[in-house]
């Protein structure tokens, strides 16, 4: 049986008390950065905001990177559905796409905040950036074939990768729009897969 979201870390699995204290500290640094920017965000103003110690919040966030790097993590995890197996491959795998690349959509600076976070060097950062890859690479390979994930091809699931990595990059540089991005990733994927 797997464990629920709520319940992981990136340091280690927790009880149902130290979990909620996660989901309060990384409520509070979505609600911080909405409020402040990036910038301003300190994981010590974070634990003021949830009501906990600083050193507690310390205990599960190496820094505010790690900590803007989870609350991402989790929302992606909570809220990319399976895709569904009854239509078409190719509106299967955009509707993968659409969902990641909306996932911060209409919140200017907590995108900004990821797109900063995601790309620094913390090794828990570095650990939540597989976690969330590998999230991604499963509901595409879903998405591509969902009787058997894991045969599909490989090419395929990695142009796609190669298609949202750089399409998010460009929307969290603030180039384009999260929804138009999730528009023209939706074009090019399906532009891809209906000439794979």
């Amino acid at each position: 049986m797997s464990t629920p979201i709520a319940h992981e870390s990136t340091r280690r699995r927790l009880t149902a008390t130290q979990a909620d204290t996660v989901a309060r500290l990384t409520t509070a640094a979505v609600e911080l950065i909405s409020e402040d920017g990036f910038e301003a965000l300190t994981v010590r103003l974070v634990a003021k905001r949830a009501g906990v110690a600083p050193a507690t919040a310390y205990t599960y966030f190496s820094s505010k990177n790690h900590l803007v790097a989870e609350a991402f993590w989790r929302r992606l995890a909570e809220s990319v559905d399976a895709p569904n197996p009854k239509q078409k491959r190719t509106n299967r795998a955009v509707s993968v796409l659409r969902q990641v690349s909306l996932l911060v959509a209409g919140e200017t600076e907590f995108a900004h905040a990821v797109t900063v976070a995601l790309l620094g060097s913390d090794p828990d950062v570095e650990h939540l950036r597989i976690k969330i890859g590998v999230l991604i690479r499963q509901k595409l390979a879903q998405a591509l074939n969902p009787a058997d994930p894991e045969d599909i091809d490989g090419l395929l699931v990695e142009s796609l990768e190669m298609l949202y990595s750089g399409a998010l990059m460009t929307a969290g540089m603030g180039y384009v729009t999260y929804e138009h991005i999730a528009d023209r990733l939706a074009q090019s994927a399906t532009l891809l897969l209906e000439n794979a």
